[in-house]
């Protein structure tokens, strides 16, 4: 009897160990695409999307009609809208350059071009926010198929578009850091009497962006390398001061490059946006935003003030 459940065990033993062994061998990690190679496919979908519809420009025309929600509606060239001006003729562009390693890739990439499209249908009467400010906005994230992945039309939302982790993850996409400086936030502010506001003079339009520069491999918009679109109206604009020392975060950016992270005076390990002493002079730098020695270098970052 024991031999027998011995020889049973063992039978069993085997049979698992073969079924694992055999799903390991079936297990197939895809490495993901090229930059190079999904962004000529992104740019073309978007080129052939901008090409064929249009935007209901017209209700966007001065003056704007009272009681228009402001809503960009996106339509077919065609038919009876077979003369209507095509997105791709309203569209404006911007070339943002990526590499690899920017989305932790290990493909050995550098700079690839990547072209983000904006249509303007209302510019704003307000600022234009910088890419590491804060916005208060409404918008929604479609997929060129206009499948809806992310929407805030009903109650705006504020972003911090650079985020205050020493990590740089705002959860905000290239794109749209990108993107969002191209509008003008709106104006006053005015109470409905019902809990609800009004901004006067938003900026309104759409963003389309390649995939390298949103979610790239990522699922999050329902499918990967997606080329994206986004409507947008931006309420209001906070200049950010992410270390409240008195400099405003676009201005930490002391090689202008676009990242926060490589700009460290004193090497302390905390970028200088997130630093209130910048150059480690035991000085905070908020009390030293002069130039004593007049040699064009603020005192914040000068080691020998």
């Amino acid at each position: 009897m024991n031999i027998k459940r011995f020889l049973l065990l063992a039978l069993i033993f085997l049979t698992i160990w073969s079924c694992k062994k055999d799903d390991g061998d079936d297990i197939q990690v895809i490495p993901p695409r090229l930059l190079s190679e999904v962004v000529v496919e992104n740019d073309a979908e978007i080129q052939a999307f901008l090409k064929t519809h249009f935007y209901n420009y017209e209700d966007f025309e001065e003056p704007i009609d009272e009681g228009f929600d402001l809503r960009i509606r996106i339509d077919t060239i065609a038919g009876a809208n077979a003369d209507k001006r095509s997105l791709f003729e309203d569209a404006q562009t911007q070339v943002i350059k990526i590499s690899s390693s920017d989305l932790g890739l290990d493909a050995g990439e550098i700079d690839v071009e990547h072209t983000l499209y904006y249509v303007v249908a209302r510019t704003g009467i307000g600022e234009n926010p910088t890419p590491v400010d804060s916005v208060y906005l409404k918008y929604q994230g479609m997929r060129l198929d206009g499948t809806i992945f992310d929407s805030r039309l009903g109650s705006p939302v504020w972003f911090d578009m650079q985020g205050s982790g020493i990590s740089g993850n705002s959860g905000v996409i290239k794109g749209f850091k990108e993107g969002m400086p191209k509008f003008k936030s709106g104006g006053a502010i005015i109470e409905n009497g019902d809990g609800t506001f009004t901004v006067t003079g938003s900026g309104v339009g759409l963003i389309f962006m390649p995939s390298g520069i949103a979610y790239f491999s990522g699922s999050a918009p329902g499918a990967s390398y997606a080329p994206l679109m986004f409507e947008v109206n931006l309420l209001a604009t906070n200049t950010a001061d992410h270390d409240r020392d008195g400099v405003d975060t676009i201005l930490e950016d002391l090689d202008g490059d676009g990242n926060l992270f490589n700009d460290d005076t004193d090497e302390d390990g905390l970028p200088n946006y997130l630093d209130t002493d910048d150059d480690g002079d035991g000085i905070l730098t908020e009390d030293e935003l002069g130039d004593a020695n007049n040699d064009g270098i603020p005192d914040y970052l000068d080691k020998n003030i």
